[in-house]
């Protein structure tokens, strides 16, 4: 009796496996739409991808991790870069390049962190944005390699059709992006991303009781880089041509920081609502030139001052819902 008691109090289906559901069929339609949508649509959507990816990094190092850097662009630019040297100089497969890129920029943010991790708060923040024009001097002053602020031009796709090329591009993308998310949920879910919200909370709060937060702190700068590497070797496998003053734009963080901000840091659901926002205001303002980025500027400054949680962090307090469960929670029927 008390055992049929229990299964009607326990749920249909628990958050995880309902989470499980809806991915499978949002990864399986993003899958069908090469089967439907023209070029166009395509790229669109890349485009959003690599936005949604771009913020979902932000959110890992600055909603759950607490380092907040303006100097993201330097792994979209070493990214960008690495896929073309790879692909063009190397002859490595244009698509197994992307990946490869995020390694580059990996490295490169190993001595990276060392330099910035000993600045706090503000000062780091700005010291990786000294550090990412640092990267940007040093690759437009590369003349002959990196041909300086003129750039390069991808050469790998001059032997594959468009459609071919298109298709690829786009399945490409549907994996990144589909794995940033994955990335953040299952670490937050783990032993490693308790330690993650405790460092970000109260550092020396965390060390007292044992976490290593040196090196979970740099485990997280180090995957934020590489997949904000991944990304930069996605855009210039759309754009086809980088310079320095593109791929280095501080212009990327300010998109990844608005995006983030609008729709709700500390939350994996906040990302890939503030992504939709942007876009939509981005296209309907893209007439509007530099008068645009006024408006997403005030637009986020109203946001923080009157609605600091964010779009989904409103919707999660009113209606109490959660798409990604990362806190681990007993059963209704152990409370």
């Amino acid at each position: 009796m008390l055992k049929q008691t229990m299964s009607l109090t326990q749920p249909a289906l628990s958050p995880e496996r309902r989470l499980m559901i809806i991915a499978a069929f949002f990864l399986v339609s993003a899958l069908t739409v090469p089967l439907w949508a023209d070029s166009g649509t395509m790229r669109t959507l890349v485009e959003f991808i690599y936005l949604l990816a771009l913020a979902q990094m932000w959110n890992l190092l600055a909603g759950y991790a607490g380092m907040v850097s303006i100097g993201q662009q330097a792994w979209i630019g070493l990214g960008g870069y690495a896929m073309i040297v790879l692909a063009d100089d190397l002859g490595i497969n244009v698509f197994v390049a992307v990946f490869l890129a995020g390694l580059v920029a990996m490295l490169f943010a190993l001595p990276t962190a060392v330099l910035v991790f000993r600045l706090r708060a503000g000062y780091f923040a700005i010291g990786t944005w000294v550090i990412a024009e640092v990267f940007r001097l040093l690759v437009a002053s590369s003349t002959t390699w990196l041909q300086g602020e003129s750039g390069r031009t991808l050469a790998a796709f001059a032997e594959m059709g468009r459609n071919t090329r298109e298709i690829w591009t786009y399945l490409t993308a549907i994996i990144i992006g589909f794995g940033s998310i994955a990335l953040v949920y299952y670490l937050m879910r783990s032993k490693s991303g308790l330690g993650l919200t405790a460092t970000r909370d109260s550092e020396a709060a965390a060390a007292s009781v044992g976490i290593d937060t040196y090196r979970l702190k740099l485990m997280v700068f180090l995957l934020c880089a590489f997949g904000t590497g991944v990304v930069g070797a996605l855009i210039y496998l759309t754009v086809l041509n980088i310079r320095p003053s593109a791929a280095f734009s501080v212009q990327w963080t300010a998109f990844m920081i608005f995006i983030v901000v609008i729709g709700g840091i500390g939350t994996i659901e906040g990302p890939i609502i503030g992504a939709v926002i942007f876009f939509i205001i981005r296209e309907y303002l893209s007439n509007f030139g530099e008068w645009s980025f006024i408006f997403l500027g005030v637009t986020a400054v109203v946001m923080m001052l009157f609605m600091p949680q964010g779009v989904w962090g409103l919707l999660r307090h009113r209606f109490d819902l959660e798409l990604f469960p990362v806190r681990r929670r007993l059963p209704p029927h152990l409370r």
